[in-house]
């Protein structure tokens, strides 16, 4: 029978000591450092802006800034719109709707 030989792992006070303290900065950028080759603009709200704008059921022209091809109602993360201001805005949209002033789908003829 051979015996094999086993080689002993090294003791605790073997090994060297590991460095204390912040980890070492990766490949990766820092937050709010821009990652590509444009930087973003950051959304605002148009309506926190501009306090002379108002969110009127009555003016379609507006509203369908806030719309798709589609009729669909734009999210907050696409317009920009705070989230007060984007409940109001819905609520004109569909407002509008009733009235006829703003189609409900694109098979709706002007």
């Amino acid at each position: 029978m051979t015996e094999e030989v086993k080689k002993a792992a090294p003791a605790p006070a073997d090994r060297p000591s590991r460095p204390q303290g912040a980890r070492p900065q990766g490949t990766r950028p820092q937050r709010g450092a821009p990652r590509g080759r444009f930087q973003r603009r950051r959304k605002f709200c148009k309506f926190c802006a501009d306090t002379s704008l108002t969110i009127d059921h009555k003016d379609p022209d507006m509203l369908r800034g806030f719309i798709t091809e589609r009729y669909k109602i734009l999210p907050s993360r696409v317009t920009g719109t705070c989230a007060k201001h984007q409940r109001f805005l819905t609520s004109a949209i569909k407002r509008a709707r009733v009235l006829a002033l703003v189609p409900f789908t694109p098979l709706h003829h002007d």
